[in-house]
């Protein structure tokens, strides 16, 4: 049975849980559910059951055009306790979800031919706002209005003009992510049908970039297994040309990518785009293990650079044969990481900010590939590529059982909660543009709080997931001294002892209001955290910063910020993402108010809302 977790970067976590899992099996399996098709979806952690109480939510789903209800629309609903749950509006709009426990949940509606929106959401990429619920609440208008999508549609060519089918089209949009402004996927992907029309729908108003490729995520997803569970097989022919992913309307640099902009509910019909010809390039090489010996039947995965566009689909992935030879075919030009790695199981973790963890876990291997041999170590090889059309061949990538890191999470006030072996360790790197194998530790935590991370090569933070409930990241120390925000650096073969994990239940929070010049009360802003210290901006996987909005009573809450000195600055409106931008904190900085946070304080705000 596989899972897939999926966010606006399209954070996908494939955890292979039955003992065997076949071919026909992943196809059916494999979802690819972007911000257009439902908002966010949150999932328990392993082992932890949805909670009820006596709790409701009723609403109405009406069109912003005419006010009328919008019947079978799809509502979510989503907490950390309940995880995410569906329901369908009747004839007149309506919604309920009964028996919620208490707690702080997010909304959402998605009808085809609307904007998919949250509850509070008033503007174009702009989180929604929680719901908060006491014991036996009843919220009776968490109304929501659709507005009519934009839409953005056109053909797929080849140089000679005809239809390309199958052709995956996205709309994109820049964003800062990751320390840097880049081109993030937005809203729903579009299929080039047998004529090479395409139609993407349900778009907020705003400005677009438009690819296409012939490569898409579930023909890549289906490309990872079949690697994951099968040998070299043989190729076709005609291999040595193709087509690069295309930018709006014929170029593969996303720097000479034209812009396209609509309205709210306008169709731009004329978004024609010409696939780019290339080279494809075939790289073949061998693996050697760190004993000389050919590592046979080793992962090989070769990642595109994430520059200046946030794309996750490999390049290529294939496997090692028994003498540790691999061949990867139809490589379109671009700069790469070549990724190795021994054993039955993947794991890729992204850099900060984005989480994204392929894992397979396969016991049998259809087609007839022969069983990956039983190794003590995972081993890792890596390699920078750069392909430009012409065929590499005789590669040599040696690799090393990379850093293995042990330690203890020991929970502050030596109380020790149950869920203890539901946590997971992850080693993410700390170059936000990474994509890297290992440092992902799938066994969880020992009953003791030991934990083993293996795979480690290079700069790496310690994140860990699926924490009992109100327990927090308070630090990370290693030979004594606080690595939680600068990581630690890795050796490829060393061994690493000593990690020490302190969680904490004494959670911070910030809480307030707003008014504005007049000193009314105003209930939709936004609500931005930031620390004095302008050096922290930057840091990856930022816990020092983040964004808020109000509750249906007009009151924001940040829980778990690290102790410190802080700005907090509201704002009318201001887009996911763009409040990480160091140069909108420095204006921001100028007109926020001051507030320092002390070990488990509470601090209660009422703040003036200032210009975004």
């Amino acid at each position: 049975m596989l899972r897939t977790v999926t966010s606006s970067v399209v954070c996908l976590a494939l955890l292979a849980a039955a003992p065997a899992v076949s071919a026909q099996e992943v196809r059916q399996s494999i979802q690819v559910l972007g911000p257009g098709d439902g908002g966010p979806m949150q999932m328990l952690p392993p082992g932890r059951q949805a909670k009820t109480g006596t709790s409701r939510v009723r609403g109405r789903v009406v069109a912003s055009d005419t006010g009328s209800s919008v019947r079978r629309a799809q509502v979510r609903i989503s907490g950390p306790d309940i995880g995410t749950r569906t329901a369908l509006t009747d004839a007149q709009g309506r919604f309920e979800f009964r028996d919620l426990p208490a707690g702080r949940f997010n909304v959402s509606v998605s009808k085809a031919s609307f904007v998919t929106m949250q509850y509070g959401q008033n503007r174009p990429f702009e989180p929604g706002r929680p719901i908060e619920l006491a014991d036996g609440q009843a919220m009776e208008k968490a109304d929501i209005t659709l507005p009519r999508g934009s839409v953005l549609a056109g053909r797929v060519v080849d140089e000679s003009g005809e239809a390309v089918a199958e052709a995956e089209v996205q709309a994109m949009r820049m964003q800062f992510q990751n320390g840097k402004r880049r081109l993030v996927a937005s809203g729903r992907t579009g299929t080039t049908n047998d004529l090479g029309q395409f139609r993407i729908y349900g778009l907020p108003p705003g400005e677009y970039y438009v690819t296409a490729s012939l490569r898409n995520m579930g023909t890549m997803m289906f490309d990872m297994f079949t690697a994951a569970t099968t040998t070299a097989g043989p190729s076709g022919s005609n291999q040595n040309t193709g087509y690069a992913s295309t930018y709006y309307p014929g170029t593969p640099n996303p720097a000479e990518a034209q812009r396209v902009s609509v309205a709210v509910g306008q169709e731009l019909g004329s978004v024609d785009i010409q696939l780019q010809p290339v080279r494809l390039a075939k790289i073949t090489g061998s693996v050697i293990a760190s004993d000389g010996k050919p590592m046979s039947s080793a992962m090989v995965m070769l990642m595109p650079a994430m520059k200046d566009a946030a794309l996750f689909a490999p390049g290529g992935t294939t496997r090692t044969n028994a003498e540790g030879q691999f061949t990867l075919n139809g490589v379109t030009p671009g700069e790469y990481t070549l990724q190795v790695q021994s054993g039955g199981n993947a794991f890729v973790t992204t850099g900060a900010g984005n989480a994204m963890t392929f894992a397979f876990a396969v016991s049998d291997r259809p087609g007839g590939g022969a069983p990956a041999p039983q190794q003590q170590e995972r081993e890792f090889g890596v390699a920078n590529v750069n392909v430009t059309g012409e065929d590499i061949s005789g590669m040599v990538v040696v690799g090393t059982r990379g850093a293995k890191a042990s330690g203890t999470i020991r929970f502050e006030g030596g109380s020790k909660p149950e869920g203890i072996t539901a946590i997971r360790m992850t080693a993410p790197p700390i170059d936000p543009d990474s994509m890297s194998m290992g440092g992902f530790s799938p066994n969880g935590v020992k009953e003791n709080g030991s934990f083993d991370v293996d795979g480690l090569i290079g700069a790496r933070l310690f994140r860990p997931v699926n924490l009992p409930k109100g327990w927090y990241l308070k630090s990370v120390t290693f030979n004594g001294e606080d690595v939680t925000d600068k990581g630690v650096e890795f050796k490829p073969g060393e061994d690493v002892t000593g990690v020490d994990i302190e969680l904490t239940n004494r959670a911070t929070t910030i809480t307030g209001s707003v008014t504005d010049e007049r000193g009314t009360t105003v209930k939709d802003y936004t609500v931005v955290v930031f620390p004095e210290d302008a050096s922290k901006w930057a840091l990856p996987m930022n816990r020092w910063m983040s964004s808020a909005r109000p509750d249906q009573e007009g009151r924001f809450r940040f829980n778990a910020l690290p102790a410190g000195s802080y700005y907090a600055v509201a704002v009318e409106y201001v887009a996911q993402g763009e409040w990480s931008d160091p140069e909108w904190l420095a204006r921001a900085a100028k007109k926020a108010t001051k507030v320092s946070l002390d070990e488990g304080g509470n601090k209660t705000l009422d703040l003036k809302l200032s210009g975004s």
